[in-house]
């Protein structure tokens, strides 16, 4: 599929123009249009021009002004509300998808799509919903589930990533824990430590398998198994020292 355009309707606001511009650029959406937008949104170092960012020299700077005919005529179109306040009686809100489910729809589209968002303060009015193909609604608390219009943009685009950002730019989030063989030396320096600390024989098995359980969880990395290696061997080491220097104190 073509990465997704977005379209604002009838912003009252250029600053929210510039915040869904920079959350386009955070996203990889470049393909910004305006619909009946207001006065000096595209002004060099205007409101829009300071919320955007760095998108403001491509996102914004490039924006187009269309109709909402254009929109409906040339795009898949999926209108952004608030809330639906409709069931399966009632079909200009309903049925509606979320964010992420949006993503799996579009991945199956083929052709262009574009995300539409309409005003500050009531949103897409029901006779625009109703010439659009699909509804999406962002869930939230029933006791106030209205977002901002640069709120519900970035809810949006952040669940779209995976479609608009390439796989090698997203951040690795691959954790690689530790081998077995040196997560053992780790609990063998632990040990150690209640060694030079005279933990109790008793509670010794019991303490090791609390400590074998908590670092199990954690999956270590390789290098936090050997932070944690060298201090329990400082530890150890300077409790020796203790001991060795109290000895020499007993014999003058």
């Amino acid at each position: 599929m073509s990465v997704p355009a977005v379209a604002v309707v009838d912003a009252k606001t250029p600053g929210n123009v510039g915040t869904i511009a920079r959350s386009m650029k955070n996203f990889g959406l470049s393909e910004l249009l305006l619909v009946d937008p207001p006065e000096g949104v595209k002004e060099k170092h205007g409101e829009a021009w300071g919320f955007a960012g760095r998108a403001r020299r491509d996102v914004l700077a490039n924006a187009r002004e269309v109709s909402f005919d254009d929109l409906v005529e040339n795009y898949y179109t999926v209108g952004l509300t608030a809330t639906t306040n409709e069931d399966c009686r009632k079909h200009v809100r309903f049925p509606y998808s979320t964010p992420a489910e949006l993503a799996d729809d579009l991945a199956e589209l083929d052709g262009d799509s574009c995300i539409v968002f309409g005003r500050e303060a009531n949103g897409l009015h029901n006779r625009e919903l109703s010439r659009l193909d699909a509804v999406c609604s962002i869930p939230a608390s029933d006791e106030y589930p209205v977002l901002n219009l640069g709120q519900a943009a970035t809810v949006t685009m952040y669940e779209l990533r995976e479609l608009t950002v390439e796989e090698n730019q997203l951040p690795d989030r691959q954790h690689e824990r530790a081998d077995e063989e040196l997560i053992e030396h780790l609990y063998e320096k632990f040990e150690d430590l209640l060694d030079g600390i005279d933990h109790n024989d008793e509670k010794r098995h019991k303490t090791v398998r609390m400590a074998r359980r908590v670092f199990g969880r954690a999956h270590l990395t390789e290098r936090e198994t050997r932070t944690l290696m060298g201090i329990f061997r400082r530890a150890s080491e300077e409790l020796e020292r203790g001991r060795t220097a109290r000895g020499r104190d007993g014999e003058q």
